[in-house]
């Protein structure tokens, strides 16, 4: 996982860096040190990925095609545990904890 897969994945999922790191069980400075690019245990880079992993996104490696990225998955894993309620627009379900999206309602105009 690159620096810049790191904040991508973090964006996609709407977390913030305190977030995330109490989701992978590191420090908000470990997440920190990470997307600035300074060298990192491999354990801890693995932590941090498996995480976002879990939440639901896809690493993309860079080809002919263009640079290395991220990608959420049409129906995201098990997340073992990892709960993204800080956006009101994704919930948890009961079933096996897979984190998806869902519209909000529109709203309301006040006519009936």
């Amino acid at each position: 996982m690159l620096p810049v897969q790191c904040k991508m994945a973090r964006a996609a999922l709407r977390l913030g860096v305190r977030e995330l790191a109490q989701l992978a069980t590191v420090s908000p400075n470990t997440v920190a040190r990470l997307e600035r690019g300074e060298e990192m245990r491999h354990q801890t880079i693995a932590a941090l990925r498996a995480t976002l992993e879990g939440a639901g996104v896809l690493f993309v490696l860079e080809d002919s095609d263009g640079g290395p990225g991220v990608r959420l998955a049409r129906h995201r894993g098990k997340s073992a545990g990892v709960q993204l309620a800080a956006d009101p627009a994704i919930s948890a379900h009961s079933g096996g904890g897979d984190a998806t999206r869902r519209r909000p309602p529109p709203p309301s105009t006040g006519r009936t």
